[in-house]
């Protein structure tokens, strides 16, 4: 059974997300703020947090800066549940390691394709296929491993997310060929994915501020105008 720890201090959102994950079969955890929740991290094993971004004292997104410095708990998928609209915000989650973003009000039924979705994602993170256990991308100073997921530059180890070494995989082993955002979205985040475009844009962002030496120069990841980007 998949646990879920769902973490917001509106008393009956966190009642009514309970009571409708409950019913898909899946455990679940709750927090009402941003301490508690780190607290129940430590002890119990999560699959997947709903974090909500206004919360008393320590805020969702300190939350998940502190989730994402935890080398046991960096890679554990969060979606980011706030009021917050604009994108400017969205951004914010997205930089900081949110794997989704999803604004109140919200339906469940949206709710539950964003949670179906994001863990299908995360499914086999550290179990690499069978065919993939020795595969390695090396491009000038760029190494990708495929079996350990881990990219260094100059043989410094380059700590990246799930989707953003999912995204550069996909971009390094398919050199020349141009993606548009959609193709990645589709590619990377799935064909359930309720996402916007941007999504692409902010982690194509944060790939060039680690791997490439001057991102606003970028060597690897190129940008083709009006379509999208690729590897050169």
């Amino acid at each position: 059974m998949r646990t879920i720890l769902a973490v917001d201090d509106e008393v009956h959102i966190l009642e009514l997300v309970s009571y409708n994950l409950e019913r898909e079969g899946y455990q679940v955890l709750k927090a009402e703020t941003g301490e508690e929740a780190l607290d129940i991290l430590s002890k119990n094993r999560v699959d997947l947090i709903l974090l909500d971004w206004m919360l008393p004292g320590m805020d969702g997104i300190e939350v998940l800066r502190r989730i994402r410095a935890d080398q046991n708990k960096r890679k554990l998928p969060v979606i980011l549940l706030t009021a917050k609209s604009d994108e400017i915000s969205k951004v914010v989650g997205l930089e900081v390691g949110s794997d989704d973003y999803l604004v109140k009000p919200f339906g469940i039924y949206e709710l539950l394709a964003r949670i179906k979705a994001v863990l299908r994602r995360s499914e086999g993170d550290f179990v690499p296929k069978e065919e993939e256990k020795e595969e390695k991308i090396v491009i000038d100073y760029l190494e990708i491993n495929r079996a350990r997921r881990t990219v260094t530059v100059h043989g410094e180890l380059v700590e990246l997310s799930y989707k953003e070494f999912e995204l550069l995989y996909l971009l390094a082993k398919n050199r020349g060929i141009v993606f548009t955002r959609d193709n990645l979205l589709e590619k990377v985040w799935g064909y359930d994915y309720i996402g916007e475009t941007r999504t692409v844009d902010v982690h194509i962002s944060n790939l060039r501020k680690k791997i490439e030496a001057d991102e606003s120069q970028p060597v690897y990841i190129k940008t083709v105008r009006g379509m999208g980007y690729k590897f050169a």
